[in-house]
């Protein structure tokens, strides 16, 4: 791999981020450098600005499909290096930018070495963050003739020793998704609030159940409800309030687990709702299947990693955390893996974080590894 070229890639991606939805640009730059190595086919628009590349060998054989993701965050980079973000409040604070020039690097090891059988994707996805974007790929109908046999994908790790590679069977990471729950009742003047219908009881009750639920049984493993935001009312001094809106994340191991937790948080929400009078409406975003790993495509990881003199770091619990690769690992044969970056790596998300460009090639070595053992090596 051309290193030097690699890291100024990523840096270009950096100091460019694009929000969810918005990756117009992104997926440009992302042309522009992977059609260099040479792919038979390049695939636009797939769920908005997703962009796929094409390794065909014109032989049969499977269809192994890689991964990254396109979409940075809405946080205000602090950093002061020369390729911090260009763009106010909105910066790769997640490591997408790093995530893009590992399949760029992986493009140009594949251009060396061409598949001698079946086909390799590189899928450059969009819309990650939200939790939108794998699904709107899988479902659109250009990507029926991609359809793979297999998928991997990474996700860098900081708190994890740099280059080691970091592995669960089954569930990796969590199920979780937003719910919001809007309360109408009736204004009235604060002098005469028995005259309206204010939601603040129900709402405090539904607070108190959301906190109570996980602990209630009926669940097979780990649940949580964190509260995010409570809005009753307006400022006014003189209205009793007549409108609440809560906003909660619902997170869970199991997906199982999840309709479970969903279909208790609506009963006792209808209920509470009933009791006071209240109007309901129940709307959930962000939502994220529980990423569950398939034996076989663990197994292909952790011989990559053997393979690359790589440490293997494999956890006994479930990531906290979500990914939307979770709907390709629902559908397909499929496995995400952590990559290690770094013990004193600022966390995911702050905004002082920048991914480490020393394990571009880590990343990149391990998809070569899984791409051969699949596409150029003979049984």
């Amino acid at each position: 791999m051309d290193s030097e070229d690699i890291i100024a890639f990523r840096r270009d991606l950096h100091r460019n981020p694009e929000l969810s939805g918005r990756e117009q640009e992104t997926a440009e730059r992302v042309r522009a450098f992977v059609k260099k190595s040479h792919p038979d086919k390049v695939i636009d628009q797939l769920g908005g600005h997703g962009i796929a590349f094409v390794f065909d060998s014109g032989v049969a054989g499977p269809t192994v499909l890689f991964r990254a993701d396109l979409d940075a965050l809405p946080i205000k980079e602090i950093n002061t290096f020369a390729y911090r973000s260009h763009h106010p409040a909105v910066a790769h604070k997640c490591g997408h930018d790093g995530h893009m020039a590992i399949l760029a690097a992986l493009s140009q090891k594949i251009d060396a070495t061409r598949p001698a059988k079946g086909k390799a994707v590189l899928l450059f996805q969009p819309s990650e963050e939200t939790g939108e974007g794998a699904e709107r790929v899988i479902n659109d109908p250009q990507f029926q003739e991609i359809a793979p046999d297999y998928a991997f994908a990474l996700h860098n790790l900081p708190g994890f020793r740099m280059h080691d590679i970091v592995v669960r069977d089954e569930t990796f990471a969590s199920a979780s998704k937003g719910i919001i729950v809007r309360l109408h009742g009736k204004t009235a003047h604060a002098g005469e609030p028995e005259n309206g219908v204010n939601p603040s009881s129900a709402a405090a009750d539904i607070i108190k159940k959301f906190h109570n639920l996980p602990s209630e049984g009926d669940f097979k493993d780990f649940t949580l409800i964190t509260l995010i935001h409570v809005n009753i009312g307006e400022k006014a001094f003189g209205t009793s309030a007549g409108y609440g809106e809560i906003m909660a994340t619902l997170r869970s191991y199991r997906n199982d687990d999840m309709q479970t937790l969903v279909q208790k948080a609506e009963d006792f929400i209808h209920r509470i709702a009933q009791r006071e009078n209240l109007t309901v409406e129940i709307e959930y975003t962000e939502e994220f299947l529980a990423t569950v790993n398939d034996a076989d495509c663990n197994k292909l990881v952790e011989e990559a990693a053997l393979s690359q003199h790589l440490f293997i770091d494999k956890q006994n619990t479930t990531f906290r955390w979500s990914e939307d690769f979770s709907h390709f690992t629902n559908r397909y044969k499929g496995a995400l893996f952590g990559l290690g970056s770094g013990l004193n790596q600022p966390q995911l998300h702050n905004p002082d974080y920048d991914f480490p460009d020393d394990i571009i090639e880590t990343g990149a070595a391990v998809f070569y590894d899984i791409y051969k053992r699949l596409l150029v090596n003979k049984p």
